[in-house]
């Protein structure tokens, strides 16, 4: 079932924003620990949103890159969400890596960025994909 194009943009461009920021909460996480307690913030750093959180990013992910991929029939969108979403599930399914506060701040930081770009390199896709003989929709 082939989405509007403005659909597509929209999902894309909140894929991308939502993994850059999800990125940024992971980078700053640690010093938050010390002081989120005291600004009444300590709820947004359980495990239950963080769990909610890597489902959302990678059910959205999937879904607008496998929308794009069937759109222009290019796999390097793909091939950086999927990595991206490898070190989010191991960031938080890894205990030894979920437990240590930096190493956890890196990979989550780094698989989101990758999720990020592999939103913004499908929205570059699907803007220069050109129809011809060869489209699939």
């Amino acid at each position: 079932m082939p989405l509007p194009a403005a659909l597509r943009q929209y999902l894309d461009r909140f894929g991308a924003t939502g993994s850059l920021l999800c990125a940024v909460h992971c980078a700053v996480l640690p010093a938050l620990l010390a002081i989120a307690p005291s600004l009444g913030l300590s709820f947004w750093l359980s495990d239950s949103v963080e769990l909610t959180v890597v489902i959302f990013v990678t059910v959205l992910g999937l879904a607008s890159l496998l929308w794009g991929y069937y759109r222009h029939r290019a796999l390097r969108a793909l091939a950086v969400l999927v990595p991206g979403l490898v070190l989010l599930w191991a960031g938080l399914l890894h205990a030894e890596l979920h437990h240590s506060q930096v190493p956890h701040a890196i990979v989550m930081t780094l698989g989101g960025v990758l999720v990020a770009l592999a939103h913004l390199l499908n929205l570059r896709l699907n803007h220069h994909h050109v129809h011809d003989a060869s489209c699939a929709h």
